[in-house]
């Protein structure tokens, strides 16, 4: 509600100021050519998440997004002992965090979620519990092999190599995502009564 206010007052702003200085024309002309621009970014990484929308299907199509699940199985189970007790949610879990590590966080919500909500069940708390903030924890600093996003929105501004910045990637969410595991066990041990 707050952002659409913002939003609406920066718009109103922006057309009296173009009015009372003589300048009007020169917003509409910026107003058309962001939003001509906003409808190129949005069809080109729209087709991106087409695509790797696409291959995530296949791969579970072909098995492969259960193999890699089944290789995140002994890391997750240590990390969410709960979710090991109960099949789908260890199953929406490993298909997050396989489709986190290929970078398609479009595709990694739904199953994000439904892993949230078992969390949520097995806990049995009103409240979010340890394991649940540790998954928001590593959702927000997800891990990523493949950049797939940030390479589709390289490619669309014309970047002639959009995955050369895999080596930073990796470091950066490697170091992202062990910050916030280290911080949500930190935590975990001073909330125990």
């Amino acid at each position: 509600m707050l952002f659409s206010i913002i939003i609406t007052f920066m718009a109103a702003f922006s057309l009296i100021y173009g009015c009372l200085s003589g300048n009007l024309a020169a917003v509409s002309a910026a107003a058309a050519d962001g939003a001509r621009e906003a409808v190129n970014l949005c069809t080109s990484l729209c087709g991106m998440i087409c695509l790797w929308s696409g291959v995530i299907e296949l791969m579970a199509r072909t098995g492969l997004s259960e193999r890699l699940s089944a290789a995140l199985r002994p890391v997750l189970k240590k990390l969410f002992p709960s979710a090991a007790k109960d099949r789908e949610t260890m199953d929406a879990l490993s298909t997050n965090v396989s489709a986190n590590l290929l970078g398609l966080g479009n595709a990694a919500t739904p199953a994000g979620i439904k892993a949230a909500k078992g969390l949520k069940r097995l806990s049995g708390l009103s409240s979010a519990s340890n394991e649940l903030c540790l998954l928001v924890v590593m959702n927000t600093a997800s891990i990523q092999l493949l950049p797939t996003t940030i390479a589709s929105l390289r490619a669309s501004l014309g970047a002639s190599a959009p995955f050369d910045i895999l080596p930073a990637v990796w470091l950066s969410s490697l170091l992202s995502v062990s910050a916030g595991i280290l911080s949500a066990k930190i935590f975990e041990r001073f909330s125990k009564p």
